[in-house]
């Protein structure tokens, strides 16, 4: 029995080709997102533990990813520190850092490099070693900084600026003078991991000092190595005993965990992403699988029932169909697993396009990958096997006796009394959810909704299979009618067909919906609550110089400018985001003051409703906000407002931040025209003033939202490119359904030749019977999406405050769905008219 399953198998090449391309294509994304993930987290872990000394020195209340100069504390050590630490005995070195953010790299055309994923970081260098007793960074050419003025760049960098050893690199400082030079001495990496797409400024300890520091000796992170023999943890404690107030010591095991869980947060993001929509390619590649096995079934009931009479009995060939679905499984996986590597490599060349660029070296195929890939290949070709394999067990060996022998069809009731239940359910999840304002109780209802709908499309699709063999019969005449009955004939089999793309389109539209709210309600945000007649912020929303503000106010038309600074404190012992505003910002914006006032003055604060509503604050209460180097704020709450994009969610006078330390710097720049004056003349004239700081935007209400709606646009074209693997695979199941219908209707199609059907007309039938399957999921899967997206967007009014249709999308999905049918009709159309008549018109 196993030799005559392998050999019909092998029979069969092209039908067991077109049968595997589905899992090939889920199985490969799914490899290759697994390999990506692992690249990701080695590339990181590389980075971390090699750049992390045995203990460092910090400012108070800080962690890795909120230190630095930018935008944070000036606190500082002197060397008497460095040389008191290097003294202890447990302390075998101790070096001086200058680790600062906010610096850019400018192109030698004046562009920005980097900037748009990971960041640009600046610090001094010195030869200290990490946690494993290596150098930190690896020189790759050229030599180390020395004087004042040069600078050692990353290998990508200089190349992204055009910059070669010996020229003159253009620097953006976040504070004191803006426009800086350095000259190029050497190019350099992290040791274990390259740079993963940051943006490395490395510049002599004097350099760094001169320009964060304005030439004063000091240091705002220490780096220790300890002695032989100290752990980690006496290394910090004997530390400890000799920093300045405002400082601490920590282990090097703890800095790498905060940069693990910081970073960790971002990539886990990312692999969630990815995992997500190699999940949704897997399950409708099972639906192909699925709908081809029981095509396979419908058309060897004859062969089959002639086992059954020879003897075989119904496990025998039950077990038959399901070896040949694990020798397709375990083919398609192991493809799929060599392709996964491919489709790694492409993915970080995605990321790498952003900005974050993950080593080759690390995108290797673990055996976890690989094992998974197998497991769910293998796993999820069986299961969807195992239904026809059953109803192969059931063909009766009398079946073989009969010359028109067809497949036995059960009752669609109990499908659609089960179907009607599942979906009752799917709703009363999504009632639930709206009641309780919970998306996760919707996006159950949803999950439940697309897989019985899925299930049962071949009654809930019956209207549309009837509209559209009306609309062909109309336009084409006898051969649009034929289209439309051969999908009518067995709803089932076009209903899973059409399953797979209605999958695909149900979770773009549902995409589509969400994202067309998300574009409506920053309209409507920006329209309500953007009362300045011009905004200046960083493109990468980081701080900048004042110098950009102190040369806009010398402009002729501007009138009352209002400057604002973000940062973070730690409240009640988390973080807090934090604004600084100037006295003009109560000129500008008119905030929804629900009690008290937003003037404010002093040591006062006014905060928004839901950080009030959180932590059960009130008018009259203070807020005790601790500061870098244990710096403290503790300003009297004179106002509560309506949360608004505009103020975060504590807000304090702008000179209050100075007063703890945080350097001054602008987050954003408001500005309104002076009565009478030209817009345009003045926009062109703040333009220029900031067009020598490409970090810097100005946007006036319009092109503020366009700005946003770009990024919002960005990534829902790029999660439209991941859903495309899910259209694919559905055009795959068209093309196979289509193709091994052609095969079990050859006599039909013979017969339909002799009595005068043309070869032109018959592959317009083949083709219009494409259109209806894929008609059919567009429909299917587009009201879905709708109806989901709506609830999503009711669920989450808070942030999507307004609902948005994307009408436009809707029509091109279903656009692209008719261009589908027929792309995916060509192969199977011409097979069909190829057949030669009298051969078809004999075949049994």
């Amino acid at each position: 029995m196993l030799r005559l399953t392998l050999r019909n198998l092998l029979a069969r090449k092209v039908r067991l080709v077109m049968s595997g391309l589905a899992i090939v294509i889920g199985v490969a994304f799914l490899s290759g997102v697994l390999v990506f993930s692992n690249g990701l987290s080695t590339t990181f872990d590389g980075i971390i533990y090699g750049s992390t000394p045995d203990g460092v020195v910090r400012a108070q209340d800080t962690d890795e990813f909120s230190g630095g100069v930018s935008g944070q504390s000036a606190q500082a050590m002197t060397p008497d520190t460095v040389e008191a630490l290097a003294a202890l005995p447990e302390v075998a070195r101790a070096d001086g850092d200058i680790n600062a953010g906010g610096m850019s790299l400018l192109a030698k055309d004046g562009t920005l490099v980097g900037g748009t994923g990971a960041p640009t970081l600046a610090f001094n260098y010195h030869d200290g070693p990490n946690m494993a007793g290596d150098e930190i960074l690896l020189l790759k050419g050229g030599r180390w900084p020395q004087g004042n003025n040069e600078i050692v760049l990353d290998e990508g960098a200089a190349e992204a600026g055009d910059y070669r050893i010996g020229d003159e690199v253009k620097l953006l400082a976040p504070f004191g003078v803006l426009e800086r030079t350095a000259t190029l001495v050497g190019t350099a990496e992290f040791n274990g991991g390259g740079t993963a797409g940051a943006t490395l400024l490395v510049f002599s300890t004097e350099g760094a000092q001169d320009l964060f520091f304005q030439g004063k000796d000091v240091y705002n992170r220490i780096s220790l190595t300890a002695a032989p023999g100290v752990t980690q943890r006496e290394l910090a404690d004997a530390a400890s005993t000799v920093l300045p107030d405002g400082f601490e010591a920590v282990t090097g095991d703890k800095v790498a965990e905060e940069s693990q869980d910081a970073v960790g947060s971002f990539l886990d993001v990312i692999k969630t992403f990815l995992t997500v929509f190699a999940i949704i390619a897997v399950i409708v590649g099972g639906f192909i699988i699925v709908n081809t096995f029981s095509i396979l079934i419908a058309q060897r009931t004859r062969e089959l029932a002639l086992l059954r009479a020879l003897g075989a009995s119904r496990g025998q060939v039950m077990r038959s169909v399901l070896v040949e679905a694990f020798v397709l499984s375990v083919v398609s996986s192991t493809l799929a697993i060599g392709l996964g590597l491919l489709l790694a490599r492409a993915l970080a060349a995605l990321f790498r396009s952003v900005g974050l660029d993950i080593s080759g070296d690390a995108l290797d195929l673990t055996s976890k990958a690989t094992i998974l890939s197998y497991v769910v290949g293998i796993g999820v070709t069986m299961v969807a096997a195992f239904l026809p394999s059953w109803r192969a067990g059931k063909v009766a060996p009398v079946a073989a006796m009969r010359s028109d022998v067809a497949p036995e069809r059960a009752s669609l009731r109990r499908r659609t009394v089960i179907g009607a239940a599942l979906l009752a359910i799917g709703a009363g999840f999504a009632v639930a959810g709206l009641a309780q304002s919970n998306a996760l109780l919707i996006g159950i209802g949803a999950v439940l909704w697309i897989l019985t709908v899925a299930a049962t499309s071949s009654i809930i699709g019956k209207p549309v299979l009837a509209l559209c063999r009306g609309l062909f019969a109309g336009v084409f005449g006898t051969t649009g009618r034929l289209a439309g009955e051969n999908a009518l004939r067995d709803p089932r089999r076009t209903g899973a067909t059409a399953s797979a793309l209605m999958i695909g389109l149900a979770l773009v539209s549902t995409i589509g919906v969400l994202a067309a709210s998300l574009n409506k309600s920053v309209d409507d945000v920006v329209d309500e609550q953007f009362t300045a007649d011009l905004l200046v912020q960083s493109t990468t929303f980081l701080p900048f110089s004042t110098e950009v503000g102190d040369r806009i106010a010398q402009v002729d038309g501007v009138g009352t400018m209002s400057r604002q600074q973000f940062t973070t404190a730690q409240y009640d012992g988390k973080a807090a985001y934090i604004t600084g505003i100037d006295p003009e910002f109560g000129s500008i914006y008119h905030l929804d003051v629900l009690d008290g006032t937003e003037r404010i003055s002093g040591d006062q604060a006014f905060i928004g409703t839901d950080f009030a509503e959180k932590h059960h604050l009130s008018v009259g209460d203070t807020l005790p906000l601790a500061f870098q180097g244990g710096k403290k704020l503790t300003p009297e709450v004179v106002g509560i407002v309506d949360d608004t994009e505009v103020a975060s969610e504590v807000n304090v006078p702008l000179d209050q931040l100075a007063e703890v330390g945080v350097l001054r710097q602008d987050t954003s720049i408001s500005i309104l025209l002076e009565p009478g004056a030209d817009s345009s003349t003045v926009r062109d004239a703040v333009d220029d003033a900031a067009k020598s700081v490409p970090i810097v935007g100005v946007y006036d209400k319009e092109e503020f939202s366009d700005q946003i709606r770009g990024q919002v646009n960005q990534l829902l074209y790029m999660i439209y490119g991941l859903l495309a693997l899910a259209i694919v695979i559905a055009v795959i199941g068209i093309v196979n359904t289509l193709g091994l219908s052609v095969i079990e209707r050859t006599r039909e199609i013979g017969l339909l030749r002799a009595v005068g059907m043309s070869r032109a007309k018959l592959r317009r039938m083949i083709m219009l019977e494409s259109v209806t399957i894929a008609v059919l999921g567009a429909v299917l899967g587009m009201a879905l999406g709708l109806l989901i997206g709506v609830l999503l967007q009711r669920v989450l009014k808070d942030d999507l405050t307004s609902l948005g249709l994307p009408v436009g999308q809707l029509v091109l999905f279903l656009v692209i769905a008719i261009v589908v049918g027929v792309l995916a009709a060509v192969i199977p159309a011409i097979r069909a008219a190829r057949l030669n008549v009298l051969a078809a018109i004999a075949t049994e």
